[in-house]
């Protein structure tokens, strides 16, 4: 999933000289970095749902603790930037976000809630460093070439979101879980016992992301970048020809945006958040959690193959009409999954991450054409919409407690009928608008 942050406009500063490969380098390492981090999510729900007895709704609170984080977390990071400047700013975070893994390992005796304030520290740095190392994208190099460097760090995080399920399935699922009648047959000594051994088996990976994030944080402090300076993007003029507004929420399509990315963001997250325990239905595919980690990979990579076809596309369809097809599409490949079974249902649900892929950024730029002086204000609106991520799959976990795992497929199907009408609304009106 793509992150757009715009909580100031970077102005390009001091280059101080050099070849800006090494810097560009460590930037987009830590554009892998945040996209697997959000993806394991999708492991460690699974998993922690088993380790501890919880229902749907319970185990959807690591959605809701980290993308709620985003909320939270958004507007004092802008003010903590402003402060430090973004080169310190991106070393806070990372070592913010190393915080957040290093506490994965006492969370692993300190139970179920010890592990939601982790997900929230975590994100809470992530967050600090996505809106602290974005501008870095657009100043290392010849600002000419910036959307390609852009389109390069996006890659590498879309490559993270992919890689993550594989991953956290090898290393963290492999060992396998007792089933809710085989955990109860235990005695209460063992059941605490085997709780703390699988809730352990986090421990080495998340210690091992937390030595990575570390070891970038010395490298960002250490490694000559260019100055880059906070501009208050409210001074900005109009866009010419544009119309006064008095004030930000005076446009509408920015409102029905910002919902866009909110249901947008929440869809894509609460399918993957559900996929590995969809996949392991019987009727299905029956898979153990850690072969089912495996296809979840698939539903990201989907993502990430997509973006290279929508940017072909749009080259002679509007946003719009792009966006309302690729949504329409998902809801029909939800409902195939829902009312089939075996393979098709696998499949199906699987493939609905190649027609998300455009969605984030189409939504994005549509939503902010045309705002002139209050484009980073906005901007900064749609960053706090991917909060999204934490409600929705909440929902869904209610929905699945109260009506099955099928029927709360539902829930993202509905939000993607909105995403078609957003786009049928405003296809005509941004049939030009650039893709971000």
């Amino acid at each position: 999933m793509e992150h757009i942050s715009g909580m100031g406009v970077a102005q390009r500063g001091d280059t101080q000289g050099g070849s800006n490969t090494a810097p560009l380098m460590i930037v987009t390492l830590l554009f892998f970095l945040w996209g697997l981090l959000t993806s394991l999510n999708d492991v460690l729900i699974p998993h922690l749902k088993a380790v501890y007895s919880l229902n749907y709704v319970q185990a959807m609170l690591v959605q809701f603790c980290f993308f709620g984080a985003y909320f939270i977390v958004s507007l004092p990071a802008g003010m903590l930037i402003k402060r430090l400047g973004y080169q310190n700013g991106a070393v806070a975070g990372l070592v913010i976000a190393a915080a957040g893994c290093a506490l994965f390992y006492p969370a692993s005796t300190g139970g179920y809630g010890m592990f939601l304030f982790a997900f929230f520290v975590l994100a809470a740095g992530i967050t600090v460093l996505q809106v602290a190392a974005n501008p870095y994208v657009t100043v290392l190099g010849d600002p000419a070439t910036a959307s390609s460097r852009l389109s390069l760090t996006q890659a590498f995080n879309s490559l993270g979101t992919a890689i993550a399920p594989t991953l956290g399935g090898l290393l963290i699922l492999s060992g396998g879980v007792l089933t809710e009648v085989q955990f109860a047959q235990l005695p209460s000594v063992e059941q605490v016992a085997y709780q703390a051994q699988q809730a352990g088996s986090v421990r080495g990976p998340y210690l091992a992301l937390c030595a990575a994030l570390l070891m970038l944080a010395v490298l960002f402090a250490l490694v000559r970048l260019p100055k880059i300076a906070y501009a208050d993007t409210a001074a900005q003029d109009d866009a010419p020809g544009a119309p006064l507004k008095a004030s930000l929420f005076s446009y509408r399509h920015l409102v029905l945006g910002a919902i866009g990315i909110f249901v947008y963001v929440g869809a894509e997250v609460s399918i993957g958040s559900f996929l590995i325990n969809f996949l392991g239905e019987a009727d299905v595919a029956g898979l153990a959690p850690s072969a089912a980690a495996h296809y979840v990979s698939y539903y990201w990579g989907g993502a990430m193959v997509g973006r290279f076809i929508g940017f072909a596309v749009m080259r002679y369809i509007s946003p719009g009409k792009t966006l309302a097809f690729n949504a329409a599409v998902s809801i029909a490949l939800i409902l195939l999954a829902i009312l089939s079974k075996g393979h098709v249902a696998m499949w199906a649900i699987i493939a609905v991450g190649v027609f998300n892929s455009v969605m984030f950024p189409t939504i994005f730029s549509m939503a902010l054409n045309g705002l002139g002086r209050f484009t980073g204000q906005g901007s900064g609106v749609l960053c706090m919409a991917i909060v999204g991520g934490a409600i929705v799959p909440f929902v869904q976990g209610y929905v699945a407690d109260v009506a099955g795992l099928y029927t709360s497929f539902l829930v993202p199907a509905v939000c993607y009928c909105y995403i078609v009408y957003f786009g049928v609304k405003y296809a005509a009106m941004y049939r030009n608008a650039p893709a971000a």
